[in-house]
């Protein structure tokens, strides 16, 4: 499993970042504080609190091309 930390501010920015997940055929969540959902549903992102940097879990080892991709996403 492969874990970073994840910024989601506007809606276009949700809506980029399922457009990546979706292509991905391995499982990705996204986790705060005590609720976890999946990465490929929006209406599972809205229903975070998208003010705070939110985990990324993707339940794969080889997460190299899906990191470059979400690049922008992840924070540093």
């Amino acid at each position: 499993m492969t874990k970073t930390t994840v910024n989601l501010q506007a809606i276009n920015d949700v809506k980029d970042f399922v457009n990546i997940v979706m292509k991905y055929d391995f499982d990705i969540d996204l986790v705060s504080g005590r609720y976890a959902v999946d990465a490929k549903s929006i209406m599972g992102i809205f229903s975070l609190d998208l003010s705070k940097p939110i985990e990324l879990n993707a339940h794969t080892d080889d997460a190299d091309k899906f990191l470059k991709e979400i690049d922008r996403f992840i924070v540093k």
